[in-house]
């Protein structure tokens, strides 16, 4: 943060209030609308939480003591500050925990024993009940949520655009928990399976949250009843895209589904992996990528681009590995051999790097 700007920004320590609630709370005392307060995420309504919140109050500077006094009576103050840029959901790098441990009867050596493996293997990070609202309740009306409305705001009588988001979210949080629960069942939780992208970090494999578009991590054909899924999502009214590894069968896939297969070039230690004949049930409307790692990597998806007819199929995406062949070079190679393909690189790559979530 950098100390000034048109926002206040407090950081307060709460517990009993959610953080929309707190939000709109804040909206009265400091007389701004309520989407002129800005949060980067919700907390809990029943732990004592720590949250920063900015206030839009441009030019009013000497006013932001009394504010300050007037928050100070509903929650503890634990700093304050002026910023130019509002706080969005994301903005945070992270969230930390501070966790306590009561009534315990287990001998210490145990405990210890407990803490250790908790903190070399992790544990299985399912959404908390919170997610699900009241008695499930959000969960409930992601069944009835209408996806072509999930980005507009509330006409007269309808649901308000973040009611439509926090509904949407639980469902696809419901649907990383079942995932996730199927992959304690088989002992493989903590593993990154064939066809899913390595996490930063080799004890963080990362599972399928899915939106509009597509899934952001994991392979989703690797999970039990992916094809029912995806089938469910397009019945409903969803945009589907299936991005696959390409060593799994994609004949069942709903036709409605748009699929991205990849071909694993020499470069990637997979291309015995490829599966040749998924290349027969794509049509126009799926695409075929291969991520290339240099020249050798270059050469060889050429010559599969030529033999196999692929553009004949459908698009053919070529993409650089990210710190390894410059997407610049890519390009050249592209366009002196006057290749019909698409060169894609990963924006998440180059925005973020290897950061989870991204």
């Amino acid at each position: 943060m950098s100390g000034g700007g048109e926002r206040l920004c407090v950081r307060l320590l709460k517990t009993g209030d959610n953080t929309e609630y707190v939000a709109r709370e804040l909206a009265t005392l400091a007389g701004c609308r309520a989407s002129d307060i800005g949060f980067c995420g919700l907390k809990d309504r029943h732990a004592v939480t720590v949250q920063w919140f900015s206030l839009y109050r441009p030019g009013q500077f000497s006013e932001d003591t009394d504010l300050l006094a007037a928050i100070a009576e509903r929650w503890p103050v634990l700093a304050a500050r002026r910023e130019p840029r509002k706080l969005r959901r994301g903005d945070h790098r992270a969230n930390g925990f501070v966790v306590t441990l009561r009534h315990v009867t287990a001998e210490r050596s145990l405990v210890e024993q407990g803490l250790i493996r908790l903190r070399d293997q992790g544990a299985p990070n399912y959404f908390g009940p919170q997610r699900f609202g009241r008695e499930g309740g959000n969960l409930q009306a992601a069944v009835t949520l209408d996806p072509s409305r999930l980005n507009r705001k509330r006409g007269r009588g309808g649901r308000s655009a973040s009611k439509n988001v926090l509904y949407f979210s639980a469902a696809r949080s419901w649907l990383f928990n079942e995932v996730l629960a199927e992959r304690v069942l088989s002992g493989t939780w903590a593993e990154v399976l064939p066809g899913e992208p390595e996490a930063s970090s080799p004890r963080s494999p990362t599972g399928p949250l899915w939106g509009d578009g597509g899934t952001l991590a994991g392979e989703p054909l690797a999970q039990k009843n992916a094809l029912a899924l995806l089938s469910a999502l397009a019945d409903a009214g969803y945009s589907v895209s299936l991005e696959t590894s390409g060593a799994l069968d994609v004949s069942g896939v709903d036709a409605r589904v748009s699929r991205i297969v990849d071909i694993k070039p020499p470069g990637s230690g997979e291309v015995a992996r490829n599966r040749w004949d998924n290349l027969a049930h794509l049509n126009r409307h799926d695409e075929i990528k291969f991520v290339l790692a240099d020249r050798a990597d270059y050469e060889w998806a050429r010559a599969v681009l030529n033999d196999r007819a692929l553009t004949e199929t459908c698009p053919v995406l070529f993409s650089p590995v990210q710190n390894e062949l410059l997407p610049a070079q890519l390009a050249e190679w592209i366009l002196a051999d006057r290749l019909p393909v698409r060169m894609q690189i990963q924006l998440h790559k180059v925005l973020w790097g290897n950061t989870p979530g991204k």
